[in-house]
């Protein structure tokens, strides 16, 4: 009765028992994925909220260019949270004894990777869609709008009694500011022609933006010109006085896109003809990154397994297993970003790019066959567990 309970199929022609342990891996991966991006993300934010306060940004705009940084984030983090998912997952149905009883029903090894296996491949999916199409997406949406929000002098005027840098060498302070947007008291020092510095002083401006752009209008003020010396000082009275803010506005946004920005085509054929070779070569690498980086999934999946599988079920053997199986993936990992530096100098390195987790894959994989790293030495199926 229990084996026939077991073996009832379920959808798509898997046991349902296979669909018990999909679902006990996938929860604990969502909940790394989710609290590990939390945390990052925080790390992450400050400099953009930085940015986004000095030039006066609201929170929606924070949380769009957040959400534009996380598929990149998401890339990184998913494998990871995929293998210690995995490995705790397994590693509580083995406390639990859960494994054995399944073991006992007739439920083998590799019906037992089955769900491993497909939860890797999900990972792996979502972790080439970040890779390859959400991330440069999102990159080339984060620098367009870095230049808009650069741009926004308007926005950055609006900070009242603080003196607001707006470019290199100009300067703005307002006292104070109405409810309906009239300044008061405004200092705009301009000094970015160091020969002939210019302060512009009013009792009180407006801010309007025309179709030629965001314009200053100073009412009944000075303005004050010295030389380089400083030894004569041109003071001129004025009724009003416009100042254009566009021309201090970062520049617009370079023809040239970046590394992390470009999509999988454009790295393997760049369409621009003067590029370097050692630019073609830092593109190259870095689309064999992005195709090979959800490889790890696979080998994190088969490390896990065989950290369960085999050996002693005894406590002390299991946690020195966990631990060698962190320091496992760890150094696979560790070797695939120090693949990077050397490939983008020399193209006939990209193949390590596959070779690291394939062979991180395929060391476990023997395992899990008997073979035992110990020469001579060929063990059976795992403790517990049919093959």
């Amino acid at each position: 009765m229990a084996k026939a309970g077991i073996s009832r199929v379920g959808r798509l022609g898997l046991p349902q028992l296979s669909w018990y342990v999909l679902g006990q891996l996938l929860a604990p991966v969502a909940l790394l994925t989710f609290l590990m991006t939390c945390v990052i993300m925080l790390t992450q934010s400050l400099h953009l909220l930085d940015l986004v306060i000095n030039r006066g940004q609201s929170a929606p705009t924070f949380l769009y260019l957040m959400g534009l940084v996380l598929p990149g984030l998401l890339a990184i983090i998913m494998p990871i949270a995929f293998f210690f998912g995995t490995l705790f997952t397994l590693s509580r149905l083995n406390g639990d004894s859960e494994l054995v009883v399944m073991a006992s029903a007739g439920f083998s090894q590799r019906q037992l990777a089955t769900p491993v296996l497909i939860a890797a491949f999900l990972v792996m999916a979502l972790t080439w869609a970040c890779t390859l199409w959400l991330a440069p997406a999102g990159e080339r949406a984060l620098s367009a709008k870095m230049v808009d929000v650069n741009a926004d002098i308007g926005a950055a005027l609006l900070n009242e009694g603080a003196f607001n840098p707006l470019a290199k060498g100009l300067t703005v302070f307002i006292r104070s500011l109405d409810a309906d947007g009239q300044m008061h008291g405004i200092l705009v020092h301009d000094s970015r022609d160091t020969k002939r510095p210019i302060t512009y002083l009013a009792q009180r401006a407006i801010l309007a933006q025309t179709p030629a752009g965001a314009r200053l209008i100073m009412f009944d003020g000075t303005l004050q010109q010295s030389n380089a010396a400083g030894s004569k000082l041109t003071v001129v009275t004025f009724p009003s006085y416009t100042i254009g803010l566009d021309q201090f506005a970062s520049a617009a946004r370079p023809n040239l896109l970046k590394t992390n920005e470009r999509y999988l085509g454009e790295l393997l054929s760049p369409s621009e003809k003067n590029l370097s070779e050692k630019t073609r070569n830092a593109f190259l690498a870095e689309a064999h990154s992005r195709l090979s980086q959800p490889l790890y999934c696979l080998a994190f999946a088969l490390i896990s397994l065989a950290a369960i599988l085999r050996g002693r079920r005894q406590r002390g053997a299991l946690a020195l297993r966990l631990t060698m199986a962190a320091l496992a993936a760890a150094a696979v990992r560790i070797a695939g970003y120090g693949i990077a530096g050397p490939a983008a100098s020399h193209p006939a390195l990209n193949i390590l790019f596959y070779l690291v987790p394939l062979l991180g894959a395929g060391l476990p994989l023997l395992m899990l066959m008997g073979y035992s790293l110990r020469p001579g030495r060929r063990r059976g199926p795992a403790e517990g567990v049919p093959a």
